[in-house]
């Protein structure tokens, strides 16, 4: 099966975009089509067997929407300059019919006004000249109706084929109001001068004229809804420096190859994903993760396409250009999310596929109705009439899911947060557990020294205690560096860290699962015999312990690994080697509390160091010694017990139960399997970014519900007192030209109300 992407211009209602998904789910070979009203896309999954790519779009052009397939390359402005066009037109259309509305408006109404009529030019006067009347307004009328001529094209296509659109409202409402002012002007014409007063070219002009500017409006508030992926895409740099044959020069990015040797000086940006081979420099990766604080690189770190390099010059190997760059990885991630369908759209698409069609019985209902409870007054009920059709607005309800997910995922992906759909992001609010893999999410991920204790020297050397320490630990590294074991590993590093000049090694052993024992040697000095290990090491040895028990039961307590060491068969000291916590475990996971949230611990580790970290950070439940191809079945005894499940991983082995929960969350800097099955991804290693996510989603389903409240409340008052039930309860009658400035304010303000989630931060 394969994957394509259409933009779709001409859609002005979720009934187009259900036209558009109906059409193209007809053709044989698509397997699934979804379209998105806000993005104005379609996205249909295809065998190529049975159709192509260009099959789909006649089928799309033919249904009356104008379709152009997207490039599977993301470049800068894709789909922009087709929106923007269509916006400077929609302008334009505007101004021609303000242009020609403003003094049909005037010369209707003016004369109309009781008590104190307006003047008009005598020979268009309704009572001196009643055919020049009609007449000019016939031709104020024509330049309006040709700009609105797409409401007619499209409108009454979809009313033959069964599936009636908000364009087809307006085109029945001011086709009726346009006929029986034509009527009226034949009846001018035969003699009827009172005929005169029974025009409603105005109600023509003015709908459409309004109508044009409501989707203007609602055209510029829709781009803002996508600015963040405006954003990334516009972050790309447009050139590289790249060294080739001994000299440097400056070309398109589209030129670079992977293996390229490029050149970056500070303040440039990092044209492609690559590896450091030259410099030092701090690279700001703010635009990638969200995170301020500029990132150390030198030779063999890792180095982002459009991150900033704010210090030194740097050359990299180029290792992925183009699309497959991280750049292109997350503008992909969001345009997926934004074209994507949340299961709450459902209920709007259901209203959606009845709501024209019911709005139109409503309609012809009200106006018979009316006609035959006023004696047959065609004029007030042809008011009616309008009125029903043009305020019912199935714009709003098609715009209160897909504007909101828009800029929900936006703002997600300015924080470094990559929602990959509108399910993951409407699925995350509902999470009441999450699920914490230990080892590099709640802690770093690699061991690290905690603790170095030392036993009093006898005599005790002159100098500090800290010197003493360096002292000891100088010489543990130094027979640790034989060693490939992870804790043995820690402790060179911890050196290294320190910047201590280690001794040199004359023998090593290793001493399955007890510890090592090694010979170090100073330069002039005597060779030192090192036994470090656990308890059971010492023991076999003949070790006197003395008081190191406690210490070491006191760390072991504490999560942490302690070794013990023997120089010269002399208990020494302790070193303490864990995983430790990172310093935004604890911040996390209180957020989380306050979210309302349970936090469950899972790790292979035993109980007793599970609980240790667990007691450091909050957490609610632990589950420890579970192996790894264990996990998904743990978190399937969670979704048991009525819970639905969020969990938070980084490893291969987290893959399964990132799948299995209900939304699965990868930390960024986690494997790239890990990445590929979770529903988020946190593109920083921070785990104060799920309560952000979880966060954001609450805020955004809420944001969705309120939408559909307004878009379902306007429709079901606002077609009430279209039809006249205020009326008959003695109240004002809904002027048809008012009814379509309503109508085109309340897609608007969805789409403001969307809007609103640009202003949210993290807590």
């Amino acid at each position: 099966m394969q994957k394509v992407e259409f933009d779709i211009g001409g859609m002005t209602c979720a009934v187009c975009a259900g036209r558009v998904e109906k059409a193209i789910g007809a053709v044989e070979g698509v397997v699934s089509a979804s379209v998105n009203l806000a993005t104005e896309k379609a996205t249909v999954t295809f065998d190529p067997r049975k159709v192509a790519p260009p099959d789909i779009r006649d089928k799309i052009e033919k249904t009356g929407y104008r379709a152009t397939q997207v490039e599977a390359k993301l470049k800068p402005g894709d789909g922009g300059d087709r929106r923007d066009k269509e916006r400077r037109v929609l302008l334009r259309k505007f101004i021609v019919s303000a242009v020609f509305g403003l003094p049909l408006l005037y010369i209707c109404m003016a004369p109309m006004i009781p008590g104190a009529p307006l003047p008009v030019p005598r020979f268009i006067h309704p009572d001196i000249f009643p055919l020049s009347f009609a007449l000019a307004q016939i031709i104020l009328t024509i330049p309006i109706v040709t700009q609105g001529y797409r409401f007619y094209t499209v409108g009454f296509k979809a009313l033959l084929d069964r599936s009636p659109s908000m364009d087809s409202l307006v085109a029945l409402g001011t086709s009726a109001a346009t006929i029986y002012s034509i009527y009226s002007t034949v009846q001018i014409i035969q003699g009827d001068t009172h005929a005169a007063h029974r025009l409603y070219f105005e109600t023509t002009g003015v709908i459409i004229t309004l109508v044009l500017l409501g989707k203007y409006f609602e055209s510029m508030s829709k781009s803002r809804t996508s600015e963040a992926i405006k954003k990334l895409i516009g972050l790309a740099p447009k050139t590289a420096i790249v060294a080739r044959d001994g000299a440097e020069s400056e070309i398109p990015i589209d030129e670079v190859v992977i293996g390229d040797i490029l050149v970056v000086k500070p303040g440039a940006k990092i044209p492609v994903d690559g590896t450091v081979t030259e410099g030092l420099t701090a690279v700001d990766e703010s635009m990638l993760t969200g995170e301020s604080m500029p990132v150390d690189k030198q030779a063999g770190d890792f180095v982002y396409a459009a991150t900033i390099n704010t210090t030194g010059t740097i050359r990299f190997r180029a290792g992925r250009i183009g699309e497959d760059t991280s750049l292109a990885l997350i503008v992909k991630l969001v345009e997926d999310a934004q074209g994507s369908k949340a299961p709450i759209a459902a209920l709007a698409d259901r209203v959606s596929g009845i709501f024209v069609p019911a709005v139109c019985i409503i309609a012809v209902l009200s106006g018979v109705a009316w006609g035959l409870g006023t004696g047959g007054d065609i004029r007030f009920a042809l008011l009616i009439f309008i009125s029903v059709l043009v305020i019912a607005c199935p714009c709003a309800l098609g715009l209160a899911t897909p504007t909101a997910i828009m800029v929900g995922t936006g703002r997600a992906a300015e924080y470094g947060i990559l929602i990959k759909s509108g399910e993951a992001l409407e699925t995350a609010h509902k999470a009441d557990v999450i699920v914490l893999d230990k080892t590099g999410t709640i802690t770093e991920g690699k061991p690290s020294v905690t603790d170095v204790v030392v036993a009093p020297a006898d005599p005790s050397p002159p100098g500090s205690e800290e010197e003493l320490r360096r002292g000891f630990l100088r010489l543990v590294a130094a027979a640790e560096r034989g060693s490939e074991h992870p804790l043995g590993q820690a402790i060179v590093r911890e050196a290294e860290i320190r910047g201590l000049t280690l001794p040199d090694i004359e023998g090593f052993t290793a001493i399955p699962g007890l510890g090592i024992s090694a010979t170090v040697r100073d330069p002039g000095s005597q060779p030192e015999s090192i036994l470090i290990g656990n308890m059971a090491l010492m023991e076999e040895r003949g070790v006197a312990t003395g008081g190191f028990e406690t210490e070491s039961e006191r760390l072991a307590g504490e999560g942490k690994t302690p070794m013990l060491v023997s120089i010269d068969g002399r208990l020494s000291g302790i070193v303490a080697v864990a995983d430790v916590v990172k310093p935004s475990s604890r911040a996390a996971i209180d957020s989380l509390h306050k979210l309302g949230v349970e936090v469950v611990m899972i790790t292979g580790d035993n109980k007793k160091t599970a609980e240790a970290i667990a007691n450091q950070v909050g957490i609610d439940r632990v589950l420890a010694g579970v192996l790894p191809q264990d996990k998904s079945a743990e978190v399937e005894k969670l979704q048991s017990g009525g819970h639905k499940v969020a969990m938070v991983g980084d490893g291969i082995n987290d893959a399964p139960a990132l799948v299995k929960a209900d939304i699965g969350i990868a930390i960024g800097s986690g494997a790239d399997v890990a990445i590929e099955s979770a529903d988020i991804v946190l593109m920083r290693s921070d785990l104060m970014d799920v309560p952000t996510a979880i966060e954001l989603s609450r805020r955004t389903i809420r944001n969705i519900k309120q939408n559909l409240f307004w878009a379902f409340g306007y429709n079901t008052l606002g077609i009430p007192v279209a039809a006249g039930v205020l009326y008959l309860l003695g109240g004002p009658l809904l002027d048809p030209m008012f009814a379509a400035a309503a109508m085109s304010l309340s897609s608007v303000s969805v789409v403001s109300n969307a809007l609103r989630l640009k202003r949210f931060k993290k807590s």
